[in-house]
C-alpha cells in the first residue's frame, strides 16, 4: 500500500459541531462508502487533479464524488499535512453555488 500523504481533519465549529461529519451521517452507507473511498484516494495520492479533485481557488479544492443519481462535493483545504474537510453538499446545479463556496471560505478563515 502506498504512503499516507495527508491525514483527514474535520472542520469543527466553535460549538463543537463537525458539519461534514454530520452531512456524511445523513447519507446512506453506500453513499458514505463512495465519498470515503474518494477522500482516501486524495489522502494517498495528493496532489491530484481532475476528474476527482478540482481546484476552486487558492487553497480551496473540491472532491467530486459520483453517487447513485446525484453528485456530492466535499470542499477542503490543506494545512500542516492535513486535508481539512470544510463543507459538503449534494450538487444540484452545473455551477457550484456561491453560497456553498462562501461557507467553505468562512470556515477556512477560522482555521
Amino acid at each position: 500500500m502506498s504512503e499516507l500523504i495527508l491525514s483527514v481533519k474535520f472542520f469543527r465549529t466553535e460549538a463543537g459541531n463537525e458539519p461534514v461529519r454530520e452531512f456524511l451521517r445523513e447519507l446512506s452507507s453506500e453513499d458514505r462508502k463512495i465519498i470515503g473511498t474518494d477522500i482516501k484516494e486524495v489522502q494517498f495520492g495528493w496532489p491530484l487533479g481532475m476528474p476527482l479533485v478540482r481546484k476552486m481557488e487558492s487553497g480551496l479544492w473540491e472532491i467530486r464524488s459520483h453517487l447513485e443519481g446525484r453528485i456530492a462535493r466535499v470542499l477542503f483545504t490543506v494545512a500542516e499535512g492535513h486535508m481539512v474537510l470544510l463543507h459538503a453538499f449534494i450538487k444540484k446545479a452545473q455551477k457550484t453555488p456561491r453560497s456553498e463556496l462562501d461557507t467553505a471560505r468562512a470556515r477556512k478563515a477560522k482555521l
